[in-house]
């Protein structure tokens, strides 16, 4: 699609804060008004926008997707949207080991025990370390107090979690990238240590090199969506 506007802008409006091109406000996919809950955001929205080129690259509306999502789909079915990040703790990444007398679950303690051990302090939860593949169920009670933890989130910050929990195949990661104090590029490299480890062994492969990039940066994206979605800078 061509560049059909040529001034981006930010303005308040009903309790929000929205884009508009050429003085036009911008809907939702679903033709909702596009309005997020501060000025730092949509500023941030707003230079996605000001950024395209004479063609406009859908992929680079990072922050615009989450945005709809969070209008469009979390706002009028929170419980449907809490419902589909829970299966992201049912088989979190973190929970998944090798068998302990492999090279790997060394690695796999060190880099996750912290995160898995945090985040069970933090919610007063407790989950089931799996040695292999098979599936193994995690405790009703854990499942239970993590969806009480989702209920409390609002629909941008639901947003943003579907994408870094989504990303990372983990649920505790997710969560943990929300935390504005959070290291991005550790907990990243913590949902990306099997691809690692297997780079380590065997060479890297440079399709999947940029492909990570690219999942990188969404997953940069979403947490710092998640920041400004809940704070003015």
């Amino acid at each position: 699609m061509k560049r059909f506007y040529k001034d981006v802008t930010v303005a308040e409006a009903d309790g929000g804060y929205g884009i508009r091109l050429d003085g036009r406000p911008i809907k939702t996919v679903s033709s909702r008004p596009q309005l997020v809950p501060t000025r730092a955001l949509a500023e941030e929205m707003a230079a996605e926008w000001a950024e395209q080129g004479d063609e406009i690259a859908p992929a680079r509306f990072l922050f615009r997707d989450m945005a709809d999502y969070a209008t469009d789909v979390v706002t009028p079915d929170r419980a449907a949207a809490v419902a589909s990040l829970l299966p992201y703790a049912a088989t979190d990444t973190l929970c998944y080991r090798a068998e302990p007398d492999e090279a790997f679950a060394a690695r796999q303690r060190m880099m996750w025990e912290p995160l898995l051990t945090a985040a069970e302090t933090r919610y007063g939860i407790k989950f089931v370390r799996i040695a292999g593949v098979i599936h193994k169920p995690q405790p009703d009670a854990t499942m239970a107090r993590l969806k009480v933890e989702l209920e409390r989130l609002d629909p941008f910050t639901l947003a943003a979690l579907r994408n870094t929990a989504g990303l990372a195949a983990s649920l505790v990661i997710g969560l943990a990238a929300l935390d504005p104090a959070a290291d991005i590029d550790a907990l990243w490299d913590a949902a990306n240590l099997e691809e690692d480890w297997q780079a380590e062994l065997w060479g890297k492969d440079w399709e999947a090199v940029e492909l990570r990039a690219l999942r990188a940066k969404a997953f940069a994206a979403a947490a710092r969506f998640a920041s400004l979605a809940q704070n003015e800078h």
